[in-house]
């Protein structure tokens, strides 16, 4: 009599404990990157009452009789599905596709892991979570290389640390122009001594701008051939020369030339532009124009205006001066085992005895997955499905409690024999 109480006592206070986690499941169903949990049960020891005997001669065997003695917890597991994506419009959210996580840092030494992307950068630049954890990543060069911190030298083993956009990486520095190319057309039909002129600007090494203009002439001597020279005056070395082209409009000769001018500052003596014309032809335009683009490759110091995020977790800033360059990427680390990491709340895991230790990967490569910009991955809590739990687990609370009430019952009716 007394073992059907305990048993049913076991069913109460373990299916009070399914109702707990379900609560917290409901309760966190809009929690940003929140993992649903799962009970399941399991018998508890069982009294024997008598063992199994074998076969014998002219007698079969019996079984082992058991009375069980109640349930006991069996697991409460974590389940890492991901949740739905939720697109927020706002650049530095970032959702996994896949079994990746983001990393954290305390502040204290301690590594945080966590699919909750809902990040930002704070009034000194660090990018950080809600609760001012720091993402881990990879600082990055000009052409995307990995660094050994910002501003460090290259490093393609470098282990991931704290990012932020702050010093040198809010400010583009200047860069000399060094070569500019032209490409369009020069008008077949021009008249002998007919001239065309382009304007553009070249840069010192210290961002002064000074604007070039490139004046091109219709030959007054020879057929399918420009003389052209570059203006101001005060521009030397080669600052004239001559295209030749062929009866098909094809440039032949004198596609390549230097100018050097001295731009009076104190950023160089004398500044050295190689020209290339070979994207110049000579064909005869229907409105009767030259046309012509220039691109060189200096610009003038700018400031830190933008930040895009791409699916590779690459930062990439764009500045004033018209240069866009990555700053960092951002680590993803999988594990071999998810549902053993230990839960901290604030959306964070920690690494357990049964995790595993975290694969960091570059996001995109092997189980990590890749990043989605502008987007969070919401809870994988199942209302449904929830609900349904919750049904059966009343139900089961109330069976449980009638089987106290129903042994009540009969311990009262050995009390009243005396009677």
């Amino acid at each position: 009599m007394m073992r059907s109480m305990y048993a049913a006592v076991s069913g109460l206070r373990n299916h009070q404990t399914r109702m707990d986690v379900i609560g917290n499941n409901i309760a966190n169903v809009n929690t940003v990157g929140f993992k649903k949990s799962r009970v399941t049960f399991q018998d508890a020891f069982s009294q024997i009452l008598r063992g199994a005997s074998r076969p014998q001669q002219g007698r079969g065997g019996t079984n082992p009789m058991q009375v069980g003695l109640g349930m006991v917890l069996g697991t409460v597991d974590t389940i890492h599905t991901k949740g739905n994506s939720q697109s927020t419009g706002n650049m530095t959210d970032l959702a996994i596709d896949g079994e990746g996580y983001f990393m954290v840092n305390s502040g204290t030494g301690s590594l945080y892991y966590t699919r909750a992307g809902a990040f930002r950068f704070d009034s000194e630049g660090n990018f950080v979570n809600p609760s001012g954890l720091r993402v881990q990543g990879w600082y990055l060069d000009e052409q995307g290389n990995r660094l050994s911190g910002p501003g460090g030298s290259l490093d393609p083993t470098a282990a991931p640390s704290d990012l932020s956009v702050r010093g040198n990486l809010t400010k583009s520095p200047p860069k000399a122009t060094s070569s500019v190319c032209f490409t369009g057309n020069l008008h077949a039909d021009a008249a002998a001594g007919d001239s065309f002129t382009r304007n553009f600007t070249v840069y010192d090494k210290l961002g002064n701008p000074y604007s070039v203009t490139f004046e091109f002439t219709k030959s007054t001597t020879q057929v399918n051939q420009w003389e052209w020279r570059a203006l101001p005056a005060s521009q030397t070395g080669t600052a004239t020369g001559t295209l030749e082209f062929d009866a098909d409009g094809n440039l032949v000769s004198g596609g390549s030339a230097t100018l050097n001018f001295d731009p009076g500052t104190s950023a160089d003596a004398v500044c050295t532009q190689t020209i290339d014309f070979t994207g110049i032809t000579q064909y005869s335009d229907p409105k009767g124009e030259s046309s012509m683009a220039v691109v060189q490759d200096g610009y003038s110091f700018g400031d830190l205006e933008e930040l895009t995020v791409d699916a590779s977790g690459v930062v990439s800033g764009s500045y004033s001066n018209g240069v866009s360059r990555p700053l960092f990427q951002v680590a993803l680390a999988p594990f071999s085992n998810p549902a053993g990491l230990l839960g901290k709340g604030g959306s964070l895991y920690a690494v357990s005895n049964n995790s595993g230790e975290p694969q960091i990967e570059v996001p995109g490569k092997g189980k990590a997955g890749a990043i989605s910009p502008s987007s969070l991955e919401m809870s994988n809590v199942d209302l449904s499905e929830e609900f349904t739990d919750m049904i059966v687990t009343q139900r089961g609370f109330q069976a449980n409690s009638r089987v106290i009430t129903v042994s009540d019952e009969l311990l009262q009716e050995l009390v009243n024999l005396k009677r």
